[in-house]
């Protein structure tokens, strides 16, 4: 969440990146990923321990994964552009690399922890709920801080250091806790592997593969435009470029962007119970319909707030969030489905390089999509503020870049995913068929059949 919303402002204005420059960082980086989402991804598959396959990577780089959190929002007060460029290019690629290692094998785990069809929804569901809460506090809480560390004479980068610190380490915490409490339970004949080219072409094969590839790319393109944009959409656009922009909000004097995005998670907090809720009654496709199709009206609406209409622009963050909650959960849900269906027609059981292409399509969306906005605002004349201002706004054809991107080019996104989980074909039904004959092949090979309901 720290790097979705604050990292692009924190390049520009903190670093003091030029736009264009500082995308190349996150360019570099999607190259990066190319290569170690697939590697780790097989190489969580292959590995073999008494812990099992993923656990052991959750144990081992828990704690570097938080250091890493740390060096990324560090950078030497160099005048140099290039050698800047260069520092935040290697740390980007550092804590990418250790994210990887733990996100893999951390949502590889999801297919032997919920076998059922609902009870992935569920699961991930719950995870979900952790992820914003603690998403929640870091957008309240992070702005604030670095506005403590200011007001005690420091700068602007030791208060996201700070933040850095806090978040990254309390984040290490889950990893090593799911390594003493989850066992995984999959056999010799499901552990098989075949060479890395082979697999990715079987995956390629896999048709409701290729759907959930779609509906994740344009899904959390759409995620990442809102959450890189909406910081300069708020400073420069609904406070008219004051710094100090304030908001009364439950009695609390919070920033604009502390009271918005804080509104937004807790909309996607409580709208969780009712799209679980939502998918059980019905399935997992349509419920993401509902959701996504209320969503993009908001974000039209989005588009029509003018300067200094706070209280609309507020109301609107919280329907937004109930709306968004469905691109945190529904498209992560189906990926289990997609494994099970990869086994019935394989006889293997390849979590690593599925959930290794998926971390790779997540992070890739997130990279290019900061790599696009900084470009375009680059191009449009962003310029960044001086020191010891309180009060820059930005030429009115940035602005007008900005609110593009916050507004039309989100909806148009999410209405692409709309597209793609409008043809998937996996329903609670098929899925039942599939759940079937695998525990029918299970069965007639003597391995224990996993229950359907927790």
């Amino acid at each position: 969440m720290m790097r979705s919303v604050f990292y692009a402002i924190y390049l520009t204005d903190v670093v003091g990146l030029e736009p264009r420059l500082a995308s190349f960082g996150a360019l570099i980086g999607i190259f990066w990923d190319a290569l170690n989402d697939p590697l780790v991804g097989m190489l969580s598959d292959r590995v073999r321990t008494r812990w099992g396959r993923g656990r052991p990577f959750l144990l081992v780089f828990a704690v570097p994964f938080a250091v890493s959190m740390v060096m990324l929002w560090y950078a030497p007060r160099w005048t140099s552009q290039a050698a800047l460029l260069l520092y935040v290019t290697l740390t980007f690629m550092l804590s990418d690399t250790l994210s990887t290692l733990i996100s893999v094998p951390f949502l590889s785990l999801t297919p032997e922890i919920a076998p059922g069809y609902d009870d992935r929804t569920t699961l991930t569901g719950f995870r979900t709920f952790f992820q914003l809460a603690a998403g929640l506090a870091v957008v309240v809480a992070a702005p604030a801080i670095v506005d403590a560390v200011l007001a005690g004479g420091g700068t602007q980068q030791q208060g996201f250091l700070l933040v850095a610190a806090v978040f990254g380490g309390l984040g290490a915490i889950p990893f090593l806790l799911i390594f003493a409490v989850i066992r995984e339970t999959a056999t010799e004949e499901e552990m098989q592997t075949l060479p890395l080219s082979q697999t990715l072409r079987l995956a390629w094969q896999n048709i409701p593969f290729r759907y959930a590839v779609g509906i994740h790319m344009l899904n959390w393109s759409a995620v990442d435009m809102i959450a890189v944009t909406f910081p300069y959409f708020l400073l420069y656009w609904i406070a008219r470029g004051d710094l100090l922009a304030k908001v009364d909000l439950f009695g609390l004097s919070l920033s604009l962007e502390s009271a918005f995005f804080g509104l937004l998670m807790l909309g996607c907090i409580l709208a969780l119970p009712f799209w679980m809720w939502f998918s059980r009654r019905r399935n997992k496709r349509d419920a993401y319909l509902v959701g996504m199709g209320f969503m993009i009206a908001v974000e039209l609406l989005i588009f029509a707030v003018q300067p200094g209409q706070v209280g609309l622009l507020l109301a609107l963050g919280f329907l937004a969030g109930t709306g968004i909650a469905t691109a945190y959960v529904l498209p992560d849900s189906i990926f289990p489905d997609i494994i099970e269906w990869d086994e019935l027609r394989t006889r293997r059981r390849q979590e690593g390089i599925y959930y290794g292409a998926r971390s790779f399509i997540r992070k890739l969306t997130g990279g290019f999509t900061i790599f696009l906005a900084l470009q375009l605002l680059g191009w449009a004349g962003y310029q960044a503020p001086p020191d010891s201002v309180t009060s820059f706004q930005q030429p009115e054809r940035v602005v007008t870049v900005i609110r593009l991107l916050v507004s039309p080019a989100g909806a148009l996104l999410f209405s692409g995913a709309v597209a793609f989980a409008w043809f998937y074909p996996l329903d609670r039904s098929r899925h039942a068929r599939i759940q079937n004959l695998l525990n029918r092949r299970k069965s007639r090979n003597g391995a224990p059949i996993p229950t359907q309901e927790p």
